[in-house]
């Protein structure tokens, strides 16, 4: 069995289909980029060839490539991968692969690095997933990965807020794509808009916003946040790990190693692909 859910790779596909005018935002893609990357060791990747599982619409493809020899971007979505060819247009070590996880045609123990950024808690089975990631790297090649944290770090009426939120999420994400695009667009603007500003003048203020919700999107735009609400709102699969729970599962697939960003987003983390078995920890 194939280890995708086929109504949330469509409602990636329908969202990587719309063409937002302003939510390409170069500043804030490489401050997402420089967040997401802060662990990666890119000593010694001049040469070295990767991929990227999940690439979408190119968004962190199109700034690692420049600094790598080869790079896979492996999608699902054809919507997803035309958006990333047109980004990339011109950059000539991108290759494009149209397959979800279990069918990833690089060869296994072949790869220098890879990364998965905001995939796997989509994926209906995410630890056989990060397994099949691990199985194309080479002996001591990091894996860096972002999944959902299930906000163990968060006070109760944080956690409260997200399970109403998740409700909705059940909800909207079975709607068809134009009512399920117009629910997310207004989540963006009542929701998303004035939490993230509101975060922006307390950040200004010299306050901690951190803990905010919402507070990451401070420096997005409106089409950012509807791009994002529509990722959130539109999946049917949302798995969400603990700290520990992140550590384990990277154990258990061969990573060693591993390192779990404290600060958000969470978790970010990154593990090397053991010489050995599983089991050992890193």
């Amino acid at each position: 069995m194939s280890n995708i859910d086929e109504a949330t790779a469509r409602a990636f596909d329908d969202k990587w289909g719309v063409r937002l005018k302003r939510a390409h935002n170069p500043e804030r893609n490489r401050q997402i980029f420089d967040t997401y990357f802060a662990l990666f060791p890119f000593a010694g990747l001049e040469r070295a060839e990767g991929f990227e599982l999940g690439c979408g619409a190119g968004r962190l493809a199109m700034l690692l490539a420049p600094r790598v020899g080869r790079l896979h971007c492996i999608d699902p979505s054809p919507n997803g991968l035309d958006a990333a060819r047109r980004v990339m247009a011109g950059q000539g070590n991108v290759e494009f692969h149209l397959a979800a996880v279990d069918e990833m045609p690089i060869e296994d123990g072949s790869q220098d690095f890879g990364y998965s950024m905001g995939v796997l808690h989509h994926i209906p089975d995410s630890e056989a997933a990060l397994a099949a990631c691990t199985a194309k790297l080479k002996p001591g090649a990091p894996f860096l990965l972002y999944v959902y944290y299930d906000f163990e770090n968060r006070p109760r009426w944080f956690r409260a807020l997200w399970k109403a939120s998740d409700w909705g999420r059940r909800l909207i994400c079975k709607l068809p794509f134009r009512a399920r695009k117009a629910m997310c667009d207004l989540i963006a603007l009542t929701a998303y808009w004035p939490l993230a500003r509101a975060a922006a003048v307390a950040a200004k203020a010299g306050l901690a916003v951190d803990g905010l919700p919402l507070s990451s999107y401070r420096g997005a735009r409106l089409d950012n946040m509807r791009i994002a609400a529509l990722d959130r709102f539109g999946s049917g699969v949302e798995r969400r790990f603990s700290r520990a729970a992140v550590r384990s599962m990277m154990d258990r697939c061969g990573l060693g190693e591993v390192r779990i960003a404290d600060g958000p987003p969470y978790w970010v983390a990154i593990g090397r692909k053991r010489s050995g078995g599983t089991g050992e920890k890193g």
